[in-house]
């Protein structure tokens, strides 16, 4: 008997395609095998066997480039803000917990809105960097973290969820810890969106190795309503994830190396050798102005339809 379904846990999952590694490099492999349900059609990579510390301190998760500080600061404001939108379903003045907090942008922007946020990450290099800037988050991960039953009126999953191997064991244990009526926001990538179908194996949220499981809507449905969570909405419409991700997508199907636009961004171009570097550089700048309304007009039109490139779940404990 095969693996059984990450996402709804009914049925066995089926040998789907291969998925290209995003930092082949630090993965040591250039690509992993996808297995999906046919139920819910939610997928799942096959095997780790990669270093996860250096999977999340470089390559394409790598410091941005200083220089473009003044144009992607206004950019992180505004994702800053649509993420605080997003969790404004949060009780006021609630205690409220990430999971998966990185350097504590979102528990800060969460605190400004009053909420008694404070956060967990796994990495010690993202607490210390909230540390920095006096944000609370714990050196620990949903397996490891010891939290008192009962004790938060919130959970903010923002796109951490995917990198959970066992994402129903996490979202059990979370269930815990929340009180009563308790309020769960996640976050994570749609393989059943537009942007996964145009894309494939070029899809710009894949990333594997490091997304463990790749969600459809009714996947994530069913991994909460089996935790004893009721979904009670799910929305498509994110400024920070899906303009972005519909225009990477779409540069990928131009270029050769995967994401390079975002490489750019992050000092990381690969190992191309410099006449495909160039060529990628060229596409990027002409083709990547054309594709920006496009992007944009095209993500919009998902998002109506629930078919967005992440989709953004509240859910809520039941009594």
């Amino acid at each position: 008997m095969g693996a059984i379904c990450p996402a709804c846990g009914g049925a066995e999952l089926r040998a789907w395609r291969a998925a290209t590694a995003s930092d082949p490099q630090l993965a040591g492999r250039s690509s992993f095998e996808l297995e999906r349900c046919p139920r819910c059609g939610s997928a799942r990579t096959v095997g780790a066997g990669v270093d996860q510390a250096a999977m999340y301190e470089g390559g394409t998760y790598a410091e941005a480039r200083r220089s473009l500080a003044p144009l992607l600061t206004p950019l992180r404001r505004l994702a800053d803000r649509d993420r605080a939108r997003l969790v404004s379903v949060m009780p006021a003045g609630g205690r409220v917990l990430e999971v998966g907090a990185g350097d504590g942008h979102l528990v800060a922007r969460m605190r400004a809105a009053g909420l008694d946020a404070w956060g967990i990450d796994p990495s010690p290099a993202a607490c210390a960097a909230a540390e920095r800037v006096g944000i609370e988050v714990r050196n620990a991960g949903v397996v490891e973290a010891e939290i008192e039953p009962a004790s938060q009126d919130g959970v903010v999953l923002w796109h951490s969820l995917e990198h959970v191997d066992d994402p129903a064991g996490a979202i059990a244990r979370i269930g815990g810890w929340l009180r009563p009526g308790g309020t769960l926001v996640v976050a994570v990538p749609n393989i059943g969106g537009l942007q996964a179908r145009i894309g494939g194996d070029r899809w710009f949220h894949q990333d594997v190795p490091r997304h463990r499981t790749h969600f459809t809507p009714a996947g994530i449905t069913a991994l909460l309503e089996r935790a004893g969570f009721r979904v009670e909405r799910i929305r498509h419409l994110l400024v920070e994830q899906n303009p972005l991700g519909m225009w990477q997508t779409l540069l990928n199907r131009l270029t050769v190396q995967r994401d390079f636009a975002f490489r750019l961004i992050k000092r990381d171009v690969g190992e191309a050798d410099p006449r495909t570097r160039l060529r990628d550089i060229a596409v990027t700048a002409v083709a990547g102005l054309v594709l920006a309304p496009i992007a944009v007009a095209l993500e919009v039109a998902a998002d109506l339809v629930g078919r967005g490139g992440s989709m953004v779940v509240e859910a809520r404990v039941m009594s």
